[in-house]
């Protein structure tokens, strides 16, 4: 222990005594060691959207996909979508290695989360990912993710400065976004990655610790849990322009009771799968993505249903800061799940394209800047008499089209 003049004076004149001054320092040297390594990052992301034509939805459902969190408060108008802060350690390469991840949103698209079990329960402020992680020296090593983090399947990712596109897939919007539960990661070989984890029964509900009532999470019956597992396969760097590319494949079942008798219960499953290429011309790339969500029948409560979704996607690097990025979606679905179709009848299915186009610039250091159109296209239903697919109908105070095009930019800083 090294102490200076000052320390020693104020010690000889009883002021302070040495013991307390080591514990002093022993306890800083504790404080940079557990603090040593960790980051504080985020972004903060705004948008403004504008519905072509003078219609306007008169349900949330009408805009599928169009932004993180669709609602028609959203469109027309100028949008703070979300602050993100996180603040993190990363695991090291030591064989009892430690971390952890507190992630923070604020803003709008935080009410996506709204009903969380988190203590911070305002429309407006969500805790969106918490979580221990650890490593166990078995193998490879085997990584643990203990709280609450992002699904294992998807294309797209919930931060919205890690897509290629503002607005979302239609395979996006019936996937699980967030658990809490405990997930096992380990990574097999360079190429294949392998994972596996068990979590409360939050459904697509995106609430930390489930949902409140029968049936969901804690508050349900015991049994009644989300199951998932998945891999990863990476193209080794041997392998020429596709180096890099990854295969993805991942299952979510989750069993569900009913809300009004337990005994009926259900099981929801996702099936995903995913294949990222790069292209031989330098910062091009293609990606497709297929989702699958399917929910059985629990004893004539709630009804079977289905939904799948196909997304292509092309990503090219047009100059050194301008690049462009076009999606095409396609999804079809048990008739309500979108829209209800007209006339009604055992066939009756909702079936949805859109196509959309994103110019990405980058002007600003540090920032995000993207303009995007989007066109959305109604396959089955309407009709002149009844309400149509994006819009509530003339009753409704919405339009009667079977189209739906917006125009939207988004300003993204990152931290």
């Amino acid at each position: 222990m090294k102490i200076n003049k000052w320390t020693l004076g104020l010690a000889a004149a009883g002021v302070v005594s040495l013991g307390s001054v080591a514990q002093a320092e022993e306890a800083s040297e504790h404080l940079m060691t557990a603090v040593s390594g960790t980051q504080i990052s985020g972004y903060v992301s705004t948008s403004a959207s504008w519905m072509v034509g003078s219609g306007r939805p008169a349900a949330a459902g009408g805009f599928v996909g169009r932004s993180f969190h669709d609602n028609a408060q959203k469109q027309d108008g100028f949008n703070l979508d979300a602050i993100d802060l996180t603040v993190s350690k990363s695991l090291d390469e030591g064989e009892w290695a430690a971390g952890y991840k507190g992630e923070l949103w604020f803003g709008s698209d935080a009410s996506a989360f709204a009903g969380s079990s988190t203590g911070v329960n305002t429309s407006e402020v969500v805790i969106r990912q918490a979580y221990v992680e650890l490593r166990a020296p078995v193998g490879n090593g085997i990584d643990f993710k203990v709280g609450v983090f992002d699904t294992i399947i998807g294309y797209e990712l919930t931060n919205h400065d890690a897509n290629p596109n503002f607005g979302r897939s239609y395979g996006w919007g019936i996937e699980p976004t967030t658990h809490t539960g405990i997930l096992a990661s380990y990574k097999v070989t360079d190429f294949l990655s392998i994972s596996a984890g068990v979590a409360n029964n939050g459904v697509n509900s995106n609430q930390i610790g489930g949902g409140t009532g029968a049936g969901f999470g804690k508050a349900g019956v015991e049994s009644d849990k989300s199951y998932m597992a998945g891999f990863v396969l990476t193209a080794p760097e041997d392998m020429g322009f596709i180096s890099g590319a990854t295969l993805s494949f991942g299952v979510v079942d989750t069993t569900v009771s009913s809300t009004a008798v337990a005994a009926n219960k259900s099981d929801i499953i996702n099936w995903y799968a995913g294949l990222a290429l790069p292209l031989p011309i330098e910062g091009w790339s293609v990606g497709i993505a297929y989702d699958y969500r399917g929910q059985s029948n629990d004893n004539g409560i709630t009804a079977a249903n289905y939904a799948n979704a196909t997304a292509l996607y092309l990503s090219a690097a047009v100059t050194e800061k301008l690049k462009i990025n076009v999606r095409a979606d396609y999804t079809s679905a048990t008739d309500g799940t979108y829209y209800v179709t007209a006339p009604v009848n055992d066939d009756a299915r909702n079936e949805l394209f859109a196509l959309t186009t994103t110019l990405d610039y980058s002007l600003w250091e540090n920032v995000i800047s993207r303009l995007e159109f989007r066109w959305d296209t109604a396959l089955t239903g309407g009709g002149a008499a009844v309400s149509r697919v994006f819009g509530g109908g003339p009753a409704a105070g919405g339009n009667t089209d079977k189209n739906a095009m917006t125009v939207a930019l988004n300003l993204i800083y990152k931290f």
